[in-house]
């Protein structure tokens, strides 16, 4: 039976207060509204954006309650009027920071940070409501995406299109992780050709940093992180070699100053924490979990 034009009842992950925790609820889902699209969700992960705001109790500039997740792909169930981009049956990625490919940063090489995101309300649809209900209550939508629900609604420039023999369970990290990662090694940090690279923690988005580093034609690229069971992945991947911190005695630092020489050309700091970064450093925040610095030449 086609679920076209009507409501949808799936589960979705609600938090209903700040500081507060995931709670499985029965959720309704409005059908989307012109320049909308309606996704069966099929992959999404738990960021370190959403791991951070549950943490923080006095995240004041929030609403309540939120389905969040911003990392996801899944399957277009229906469009609303003027939609042209997408139709039901394609595989799709969502963007937190959407394209609308008009505005002068969407047509800005140096840019991605569309207008109409910085005029959105991002807790709301574009017409300033929600397409979420719990128990009768509207439900506020996070970075325009929502991913932690069954089905969710997204502004068409939320969404891209991806090859439908894309793997779903395999590609949503595009969506954040790997764009994060590869773009703070391409764009933010502009590795350059025979460059020395330090890549502090071997996540998702620490791999993707060093296949950023490996496409940017860096000569050394050493992973560090206390698990060795990431080394062998990071190397897959491009890392020529694996050091963890715990297996020497003087400051982590000290011991890339000793492999190298003179120390590294670029350093990303992967684990969320960034007093990691230490000494005289340029920094360059990229996001809460990605932290990028550059000797000074």
């Amino acid at each position: 039976m086609s679920t076209t034009g009507k409501v949808i009842r799936c589960k979705a992950a609600i938090v209903w207060k700040p500081g507060g925790s995931f709670s499985i609820e029965e959720v309704e889902v409005a059908p989307p509204k012109a320049k909308e699209v309606r996704i069966k969700m099929v992959a999404t992960a738990l960021c370190g954006t959403e791991m951070k705001m549950l943490k923080d109790k006095n995240l004041q500039h929030q609403h309540y309650p939120i389905i969040m997740g911003h990392e996801g792909a899944g399957i277009v169930e229906s469009v609303g009027e003027g939609v042209s981009t997408v139709k039901a049956g394609d595989k799709v990625i969502a963007l937190f920071l959407p394209q609308c490919g008009e505005c002068t940063s969407c047509l800005n090489s140096a840019d991605n940070f569309c207008i109409k995101l910085k005029q959105a309300e991002t807790h709301l649809m574009s017409d300033g409501t929600s397409r979420f209900t719990c128990k009768g209550k509207p439900v506020y939508h996070f970075g325009n995406t929502s991913t932690f629900s069954e089905y969710t609604v997204m502004d068409e420039i939320s969404v891209a299109k991806i090859d439908a023999a894309a793997p779903l369970e395999k590609v949503f990290l595009v969506s954040c992780g790997f764009s994060t990662g590869y773009g703070g090694a391409i764009n933010t940090a502009k590795v350059t050709p025979g460059s020395t690279c330090a890549v502090f923690g071997l996540g998702g988005v620490g791999l993707s940093v060093i296949m950023g580093c490996k496409a940017a034609g860096a000569t050394r690229i050493i992973a560090v992180d206390i698990n060795k069971d990431k080394f062998e992945k990071a190397k897959e991947v491009g890392a020529t070699e694996c050091i963890n911190p715990q297996d020497y005695e003087k400051p982590i630092q000290e011991v890339l100053f000793d492999l190298t020489g003179d120390g590294v050309d670029f350093s990303f700091e992967v684990i969320g924490n960034p007093e990691t970064v230490a000494g005289k450093a340029e920094m360059v925040p990229l996001n809460w979990f990605l932290i990028i610095w550059q000797r000074r030449l």
